[in-house]
């Protein structure tokens, strides 16, 4: 090729951190960039050339493919798998060929998700890598993965209790530094340990048994905040600790929809599509565990999330577990969202007051 390649693909959280050093990796020599943060922009950009009823990551992505390649970029990246989603790929290119930007897009969805088919793609993109190094980058990049998660998943628990405002962002953001950089397995293993350490070792005031919120629903919406108004902050701000697994490591090394069918307890007899059952299994579980709520996101017009919505109504019945379903798209009101989270996090406390005569006890 006698251009060079600038690769780009959508955000979704922080992960751009861990792929961005991945394709740098796999093509060294070729540009990556992250597509810039998403913002209100992104959202109006990808809305004004998306279909209108389409789900909101669709139009998430079209505005990160459209200031990506505003940014330089000439090689786009799709990976949506799981629902129709894997099926947009064909559409986006499309639009945003009819709107005269030259670019490859490679769509790794469906049945392209083969290895042998990944390979001849990265070799037609030259890039020069034998198959044992691309697996070994692979395997490191899912590591990189697994750490990021890890620590995402102890800071959601405890960050509404640190008594040092801003201690775990802190050590997120270092984080995120450290896996920038291409790691060997032996300095991620080294990596992991210093880290968990360090979020150990940050001080918390958290009372024996804080009120407990479980996230589940749609991943993208669960995993790029910017879609769900930074809500897992806002439940931290109310001194609420959070549990989430719905994350990139979960999907890659967790999610067995056979196993979670079975373990919905009978309120799921089938698969509904992408993680509809990963969302009534850990509702169970949840429950199960005495969680004080859960909330359950989606984009508007996510069918799988649509789905399970009986069942976990069900379940909420059951088990006696407020749910607070909340639907995001481009028109959602940020203000209303969050007039249902202020009420659903009182209603909560008062749950916890009632049952057994105290409110919770604060982390500030």
């Amino acid at each position: 090729m006698d251009k060079q390649l600038v690769f780009s693909f959508p955000h979704m959280g922080d992960y751009h951190v861990v792929i961005r050093s991945m394709l740098g990796e796999l093509f060294p020599g070729q540009k990556v960039i992250s597509a810039p943060p998403t913002t209100q922009r992104t959202l109006e950009l990808g809305s004004k050339y998306s279909p209108d009823f389409v789900c909101s990551p669709f139009k998430y992505n079209m505005g990160n493919y459209i200031e990506a390649l505003e940014a330089g970029a000439n090689v786009l990246l799709q990976t949506g798998l799981g629902c129709r989603y894997g099926y947009y790929g064909e559409v986006q290119e499309q639009i945003l060929r009819d709107l005269g930007y030259e670019f490859d897009f490679l769509c790794f969805s469906r049945a392209h998700v083969k290895p042998e088919k990944i390979y001849r793609v990265l070799r037609n993109l030259e890039c020069p890598l034998s198959m044992r190094e691309i697996l070994s980058v692979m395997m490191r990049t899912a590591e990189s993965l697994r750490i990021m998660d890890a620590l995402d998943y102890y800071i959601r628990e405890n960050v509404g209790f640190e008594t040092i405002p801003g201690s775990f962002e802190k050590l997120q953001k270092q984080l995120l530094k450290d896996l920038s950089e291409p790691r060997t397995m032996l300095q991620l293993e080294r990596l992991k340990q210093r880290y968990a350490r360090a979020a150990g070792e940050i001080p918390v005031k958290k009372s024996a048994m804080p009120l407990r919120v479980g996230v589940i629903g749609e991943l993208y919406t669960l995993m790029e905040p910017f879609s769900n108004f930074y809500l897992e902050k806002q439940l931290a701000r109310r001194n609420i600790s959070v549990s989430r697994r719905m994350s990139v490591s979960f999907l890659l090394f967790g999610k067995k929809d056979r196993i979670s069918l079975r373990e919905s307890g009978g309120y799921l007899k089938y698969t509904v599509g992408a993680n509809g059952v990963d969302s009534v299994c850990q509702a169970k579980q949840y429950a199960e565990l005495g969680y004080d709520g859960l909330i359950h996101m989606k984009s508007f017009g996510c069918i799988p999330e649509l789905n399970v919505m009986p069942a976990l109504t069900r379940l909420e019945q059951d088990y006696g577990m407020p749910i607070l379903h909340l639907s995001f798209d481009a028109n959602t009101s940020e203000v209303g969202v969050e007039t249902r989270l202020e009420a659903f996090a009182d209603m909560i406390d008062m749950r916890r007051k009632k049952a057994y005569g105290t409110a919770r006890v604060s982390g500030g």
